[in-house]
């Protein structure tokens, strides 16, 4: 089985885990998982790890996203999109440099209820799961950072955002409360990731490329788990400190003449690459490089 991940262009219709589903049919993977929920409407980036990899999501879920959405003015959905029970408001469009004003205003760290509708848990449940039973509750404003929106007026009531924001951020819920601040309510109407743990549209395979792929051409499309830590600089060591690090023990950076600063992460490899992540940390002789996580190598494995 090959082990790391695959990038996946979701299609519409489609909810994440049946996505990941069907990549592991393909692949023949015992184990696959996904590194951050696309809701059916939504398409775009979803990687998937398969096999090992599977341990390297926790490290994957922090990382800022980049969405492409439409927001409909004008309306106003118990979902905060457009798949809702959807009303219409009695305000007029606002103008498209009040729009765009008001847009601007959202840059930066602000506040955000989580809506009904995402997998957000509380009190152990999903608060989607509550919803389809017709429970709402109330939810603690979060903060949430917006690092860039722009906006381009596509139609009389629609406008075109360009998002990169901070984990735990909701598009749908961005809509609704731009709508909620033009005073003419406002819904999510299409929605496409178009960047995910620094991943991009570019590098990813539709499911249907994936399916119309020749067995060796799916396995060659999976990248090493590695990949997933490249911003981390590498640390080759000895085979006697490979062995000790494989087998969860700290190395001691003054014993193989290295100095990183406590807190840095780094890639841990032997002479045939990457086998770990590793992490400086103080230990009773000093700052050592402790294993986070073990990726036994990647490949072809018997799990």
């Amino acid at each position: 089985m090959k082990n790391g991940i695959i990038i996946l262009h979701k299609g519409e219709g489609l909810t994440s885990q049946s996505a990941v589903n069907r990549v592991k049919r393909l692949l023949g993977a015992a184990k696959a998982g996904h590194t951050g929920t696309l809701d059916p409407l939504a398409t775009g980036v979803l990687p998937i790890l398969v096999g090992n990899a599977v341990k390297a999501g926790e490290y994957m879920l922090s990382s800022d996203k980049h969405y492409i959405a439409t927001l409909r003015l004008g309306l106003t959905s118990d979902t905060e999109d457009i798949t809702g029970k959807i009303e219409k408001t009695d305000s007029g469009i606002p103008s498209e440099a009040e729009v765009l004003r008001v847009i601007s205003g959202f840059v930066g760290e602000i506040m955000q209820v989580p809506p009904m509708v995402s997998a957000l848990k509380v009190g152990g449940k999903k608060l989607c799961d509550l919803a389809r039973q017709g429970i709402v509750i109330e939810r603690e404003a979060r903060p949430i950072t917006i690092f860039r929106l722009d906006a381009k007026k596509i139609a009389e009531d629609a406008y075109s955002l360009d998002v990169i924001c901070s984990k735990g951020t909701y598009i749908r819920t961005l809509c609704a409360d731009i709508g909620k601040a033009l005073g003419c309510g406002g819904v999510m109407e299409t929605l496409c990731r178009a960047e995910a743990s620094g991943f991009t549209l570019a590098e990813a395979h539709t499911l249907e490329e994936l399916e119309a792929m020749s067995e060796a051409e799916r396995e060659a499309a999976v990248l090493p788990v590695e990949t997933v830590f490249m911003k981390h600089e590498a640390v080759v060591l000895p085979p006697f400190f490979a062995r000790l690090a494989k087998n969860g023990l700290p190395i001691y950076q003054k014993k193989i003449g290295k100095s990183f600063a406590e807190g840095t992460y780094l890639r841990m490899c032997d002479a045939d690459g990457f086998f770990a992540l590793g992490r400086v940390l103080p230990r009773e002789e000093g700052m050592a490089i402790v294993p986070q996580k073990q990726f036994p190598r990647l490949g072809i494995s018997s799990d």
